[in-house]
C-alpha cells in the first residue's frame, strides 16, 4: 500500500475537491465526512500539531500538489500526520481508501493505492515527486 499517511492525504484532497461540489453523490460526501473526522481527530490527539494544520482539514481546505492556494502545505500536513501516528490507525486507512475508490474508482482498479514496499531504500510513491538521494 502506499505510505499510509500519503494514502490519508491523497482521501483528503480528492474528498475536499469532490465532496465540496454540487454534483458529488451522497456516498463521496458520506465517505469524505468520515476520512475528515476520523483525520481531525487523529491530529487532535498528537502533540505540537499546528492549529494551521487542522484547520486545513475541518476547512475542506487541502488542496492537491502544485496547487497555489495551498497555503499550509501537502508537507505539513503529511508531517502532523506521521506526527500523529495516522498510519497506524485501521479505522482511518479503510475510510481513506472508500473515499479514493469513489473519487478515482480507475486508480484503485489500476492498484494505483495498493504498492507493496518492504526494505526498500530511496523510494518514492505517488505523482509529481521529485527526490535526490545520497546513499553512504
Amino acid at each position: 500500500m502506499i505510505e499510509s499517511v500519503e494514502l490519508v492525504v491523497a482521501a483528503l484532497t480528492a474528498g475536499a475537491a469532490a465532496g465540496a461540489g454540487e454534483t458529488a453523490s451522497t456516498a463521496v460526501k458520506d465517505a469524505y465526512t468520515g476520512v475528515k473526522t476520523l483525520a481531525s481527530r487523529a491530529l487532535r490527539r498528537a502533540e505540537a500539531v499546528p492549529a494551521e494544520v487542522v484547520k486545513l482539514v475541518e476547512a475542506d481546505a487541502v488542496r492537491p500538489a502544485g496547487d497555489e492556494s495551498d497555503t499550509v502545505g501537502r508537507r505539513e500536513l503529511t508531517a502532523a500526520l506521521t506526527a500523529a501516528d495516522a498510519g497506524a490507525d485501521e479505522e482511518l486507512m479503510a475510510a481513506a481508501l472508500k473515499v479514493l475508490e469513489l473519487t478515482d474508482p480507475d486508480g484503485v482498479q489500476a492498484g494505483k493505492y495498493r504498492v507493496w514496499l518492504y526494505g526498500n531504500k530511496g523510494v518514492q510513491v505517488g505523482d509529481n515527486n521529485t527526490q535526490t538521494n545520497t546513499f553512504h
